[in-house]
């Protein structure tokens, strides 16, 4: 039988062992991780360093035959990650959710990366099956940037399309994957809140991410309400002490502010996936939230709902309310309202780290951080869940 979701999909565990074969005789991605590895001494000596790197790397994923065992890998490079480049990982609301049920995870979006990589760590960590995650083909740059994602349970969001018959195609497959994911397969799944990064640190959830979900409803069978329910949509706040791309985060909004645009340089995006990873992150938690009902009855309202419940479970660090103070001064409720969860970044770091960016930056970095408080003070009615 063909399958209609084949080059979208995450590899299958019979597709392994061709794949990782197909990287390991690919010298451009060799020649990436061995910069990546080796820095300036694989650009002197590209033609010695590759084989190194091609027999490490070989080493390495000997006896991976299946998904699982890539992800065993990629376990081990996210523990020394959180060791060497965090201040702390912390978990919250997990217990709450079935450990057999697949759920729709839907996180906020600040690090391209970490956060899909974070909430699966989490789920792992807690004896919950790991999510396949959605990924935009705008960062797929090259065909073995694709199979190293696709190895890791990604899957592919087609945001390259012309024309808007080839995008209302690609946006219904891929609602129909999602729900074959998690209705048929069994395998829940990753999506962010919106398309791109929330850049200035305001998690707002876009409706037509809702509206490409509701493209697999059988309408004769399900009202919107019960298709969303069935979809078992789960907030998550992925929240950072620190973001390593505060400073390029900033000059874009700076940009965009004062000229009206922004033009990313070539390779942009694999330079911030870069920055996200190694860059040091300060505490970092991640905080699962209640699966969404069947009483949300338009894509406006499930939308709010998953705002609240993020900015809600969002975890405030020190930094925050550093920021918050330096833009907005001091206030009452922030202090007794919210509870902070203790800080790995003193004040004064703190402060040292936005004086280093250009003057005309800063409030924007400054932003990134305050928004948080922001929106928390902006919930009305609610009160922050400690974490």
């Amino acid at each position: 039988m063909t399958d209609p979701f084949a080059d979208i999909r995450p590899y299958r565990d019979a597709e392994v062992a061709a794949v990782l074969s197909r990287l390991l005789d690919n010298p451009e991605f060799l020649g990436a991780l061995a910069r990546y590895r080796l820095g300036r001494l694989a650009s002197l000596m590209p033609a010695l360093v590759r084989p190194l790197v091609r027999y490490r790397l070989a080493r390495e994923v000997r006896g991976a035959s299946d998904v699982r065992s890539i992800q065993i890998i990629i376990e081990r490079y996210m523990t020394r990650m959180i060791e060497g480049a965090t201040g702390g990982f912390s978990v919250s609301g997990l217990e709450q959710l079935n450990p057999v049920k697949p759920y729709l995870y839907m996180s906020n979006h600040r690090d391209i990366a970490m956060d899909p990589a974070f909430t699966n760590y989490a789920l792992h960590r807690g004896g919950y099956e790991t999510a396949r995650i959605a990924i935009g083909d705008n960062l797929l740059t090259k065909p073995w940037v694709a199979d190293l994602m696709r190895l890791n349970k990604s899957f592919i969001v087609r945001r390259s399309v012309n024309g808007p018959r080839e995008l209302l195609a690609a946006s219904k497959m891929l609602a129909n994957y999602i729900q074959h994911s998690l209705l048929l397969e069994h395998s829940p799944v990753w999506i962010a809140q919106r398309e791109g990064r929330a850049k200035d640190g305001i998690d707002r959830t876009e409706p037509v991410i809702i509206k490409m979900l509701s493209m697999s409803r059988d309408k004769s069978q399900h009202d919107f309400g019960e298709h969303i329910e069935g979809l078992g949509i789960v907030p998550v706040a992925v929240s950072y002490e620190l973001d390593p791309c505060d400073a390029m985060k900033a000059k874009e909004l700076f940009e965009k502010a004062t000229t009206g645009c922004y033009e990313k340089a070539e390779q942009e995006d694999v330079a911030s996936i870069a920055q996200g990873i190694a860059g040091h992150k300060g505490k970092v938690h991640v905080s699962f939230g209640t699966p969404l009902g069947s009483n949300l009855n338009t894509p406006d309202a499930v939308a709010s709902e998953v705002d609240r419940q993020i900015i809600n479970e969002y975890c405030l660090h020190p930094t925050n309310l550093y920021a918050y103070r330096r833009l907005h001064g001091d206030n009452a409720l922030v202090a007794t309202q919210f509870h902070v969860e203790e800080g790995d970044c003193s004040e004064a770091v703190f402060d040292a780290r936005i004086a280093a960016m250009p003057e005309a930056h800063r409030p924007f970095a400054l932003g990134i951080y305050a928004n948080a408080v922001v929106s928390k003070l902006a919930l009305a009615g609610s009160s922050s869940t400690p974490c």
